[in-house]
């Protein structure tokens, strides 16, 4: 494609046709999952989160490719479609979990109210009916923890941007793998059918209560602009996709890895997959605050050690 300019800015109209756009601009868009080619060491970090049944972490700038890592995952072991849930400063975990319109719910009952009155006035009998059902809904975390034979995708994009809370509270829900809907619980029904997120279908929630049967597959992305609390460095399979290597001081002697393993060395036997995952770690416990004067690495997730103490390095650039 040549270039070739559009706007003259000599106010005069003419014809000029549009080329045609890049691969990564055509709409509606298309999976990159044939396209995308993961860097050294990522293939491994996946796999590392699958064996394991916990979030996988990817850093790195915009455009990197980080949301393509799990539409390749989905495609090949048919997770089914992605779940996307887009982390803002105002998101909360309720609405990740499920969605509740209790204003639609109040509106309803009033028109069936009126509805039932007049039908009571021409009969002599009638009472209104009052459904919870149609006004709730799944939210993108609540659907991937639905009871499923397949775990389900789901991409919670740049947590870093998250108010400092929302870690801690979604490492609960995916420490129990459960959750529980309050206004279910109290309703007159024990067993509602709910709408999922993704699609039409229902799931019948019997007592408010949700629980999970296969952990789903789920990458949280992080573009290392904001800070990490502890609460989002517990437990998670930690990558990086930045194009250049970070150096970070150690703060502090290296942990020994969580992952299980016969040997107590790290990431397990040689017929492991961890054992050929040098670029990962497993995230131990949430750390209290450091002491005064001493030095947090600026990007809890790059700056990761491994169990020899080794950083966590930087994998090459996604294209």
């Amino acid at each position: 494609m040549t270039w070739r300019p559009y706007h003259r800015g000599d106010g005069e109209q003419r014809e000029a046709a549009l080329a045609d756009p890049p691969p990564w601009r055509t709409f509606p868009r298309r999976p990159q999952h044939r396209e995308y080619r993961p860097p050294p060491g990522l293939v491994d970090a996946v796999n590392a989160a699958l064996h394991l049944r916990r979030p996988l972490l990817v850093s790195g700038p915009a455009g990197s490719g980080k949301t393509s890592v799990i539409e390749q995952v989905a495609h090949e072991l048919r997770l089914g479609g992605v779940l996307r849930w887009h982390i803002t400063s105002r998101s909360s975990l309720t609405e990740a979990l499920y969605r509740y319109d209790a204003l639609g719910r109040i509106h309803a009952q009033s028109l069936r109210s009126a509805m039932s009155q007049g039908a009571a006035a021409r009969t002599g009998r009638g009472r209104s009916r009052d459904e919870i059902g149609p006004f709730l809904q799944l939210g993108p975390l609540g659907t991937a923890l639905v009871p499923s034979e397949q775990p389900r995708a789901l991409l919670i994009d740049e947590i870093d941007k998250s108010d400092l809370d929302l870690p801690s509270d979604l490492l609960e829900v995916l420490e129990r793998g459960e959750f529980v809907i309050p206004e279910l619980v109290r309703y007159r029904k024990p067993r509602v059918a709910v709408r999922l997120w993704d699609s039409d279908e229902e799931y019948v929630v019997e007592r408010g209560r949700v629980p999970c049967t296969q952990f789903p597959f789920i990458l949280l992305t992080s573009t290392g602009a904001g800070a990490q609390s502890d609460g989002s460095r517990v437990r998670l399979v930690a990558g990086s996709l930045h194009r250049t290597r970070r150096r970070v001081r150690p703060e502090r002697p290296a942990r020994p890895s969580r992952a299980p393993s016969g040997n107590g060395r790290g990431c397990g036997t040689a017929g492991d997959p961890l054992a050929r995952c040098p670029r990962h770690r497993l995230l131990g416990p949430a750390r209290s605050a450091p002491a005064a004067g001493t030095r947090r690495p600026r990007d809890g997730v790059a700056g990761g050690r491994d169990s020899g103490g080794r950083g966590l390095g930087a994998y090459a650039a996604a294209r």
